[in-house]
C-alpha cells in the first residue's frame, strides 16, 4: 500500500474556470493524545495486524467545525467544512465514530456510528445535512483505489455530495465525452483518462446546455484524485449559503 506522507495536494491538476481548491491538509488539528495504541483501545477489534488507511471529509455544508472521535478518543479537532485530512493508520476492526460540534465532546455527537474497518484505504465523509431538509446527515464511508494507474495515466473518481443538486454527468468539454452520468447523491465512481490537459463541465443529468459547474484541468499520469461535489446549486434558499463547488484532494501521486 503506497505510503501518504509527503503527498503534493497540488500536483495532479492546475485548476482554473470557478473551481475552488481548498487547503486539503489545512484546517485540522490533531489531538495530541493520538496514536496508534489509542485507535486499538475501547471495542475495536484488531484484525490479525492488518492494517487501514483512512481519512475524514467534512462535506456537510450546514455543520459548522466539527471534532471527529475513534472510540472516543479525539483524533481530528475544529474541522471546517470542504476539509479532507491526511491518511490516519489504525488497525484492522471495527471502532465507533462519533462527530460532534468542535467543543462540544464526544457526548453531544450528531453523528455516532460503529464502523467496520477493513484493511485498505478508506474515507469516511460527514454528509448530507444537519437540517435534514434536502438529505439527512449520515457517515458515507467510500474505498479509496489508490492502485498505480499507469505513468501515462490519471485516475479520478466523482463523489456527489450536494444536498440539493439533481443527478449530474461529468463531461469533457473538447469532445462531448461524459466521464461520469447520473451521478445521484451519494454516488461514487471512478474514471480514468490519459495524462493531459481537459475543460471539464457538470451538467444536470441528460442536459447540456447550460454547465453547473466548469475546470480547466491538467491530469498529471500516474496520480490518483478524488473530487467532491458540495454546497448547494440554490444556496439562497439553503439551510446555509454554500454555494456548489468542488473540493479536489489527490489520494495518491505515485511518487510515495
Amino acid at each position: 500500500m503506497p505510503q501518504r506522507s509527503g503527498i503534493s495536494r497540488r500536483r495532479f491538476v492546475q485548476l482554473g474556470g470557478g473551481v475552488a481548491v481548498v487547503g486539503l491538509a489545512g484546517g485540522f488539528a490533531s489531538a495530541d493524545n493520538h496514536s496508534d495504541d489509542q485507535a486499538e483501545g475501547g471495542d475495536s477489534m484488531d484484525d490479525g495486524g492488518e492494517t487501514a488507511n483512512v481519512r475524514v471529509a467534512h462535506l456537510s455544508p450546514d455543520a459548522p467545525n466539527v471534532d471527529v472521535f475513534v472510540d472516543d478518543e479525539a483524533v481530528l479537532e475544529d474541522v471546517p467544512f470542504k476539509a479532507v485530512s491526511d491518511y490516519l493508520e489504525l488497525p484492522a476492526g471495527t471502532y465507533n465514530v462519533k462527530v460532534a460540534l468542535a467543543g462540544e465532546g464526544a457526548d453531544a455527537a450528531v453523528l455516532d456510528e460503529d464502523l467496520d474497518v477493513p484493511a485498505a484505504d478508506l474515507t469516511v465523509a460527514a454528509v448530507g445535512e444537519v437540517a435534514d431538509e434536502n438529505q439527512s446527515l449520515e457517515l458515507a464511508v467510500l474505498e479509496d483505489d489508490n492502485s498505480d494507474p499507469g505513468e501515462d495515466t490519471a485516475r479520478v473518481r466523482a463523489v456527489h455530495a450536494s444536498p440539493d443538486a439533481p443527478a449530474v454527468d461529468v463531461v469533457v468539454a473538447e469532445t462531448g465525452d461524459a466521464l461520469f452520468e447520473g451521478v445521484e447523491f451519494g454516488d461514487a465512481a471512478y474514471a480514468e483518462v490519459p495524462a493531459g490537459e481537459y475543460r471539464l463541465c457538470i451538467y444536470p443529468a441528460g442536459e447540456r446546455e447550460e454547465a453547473v459547474l466548469g475546470a480547466d484541468v491538467e491530469a498529471m499520469g500516474g496520480t490518483v484524485a478524488s473530487a467532491f461535489a458540495t454546497g448547494y446549486v440554490m444556496p439562497e434558499e439553503a439551510p446555509a449559503d454554500e454555494a456548489f463547488d468542488i473540493v479536489l484532494a489527490v489520494d495518491s501521486d505515485g511518487e510515495n
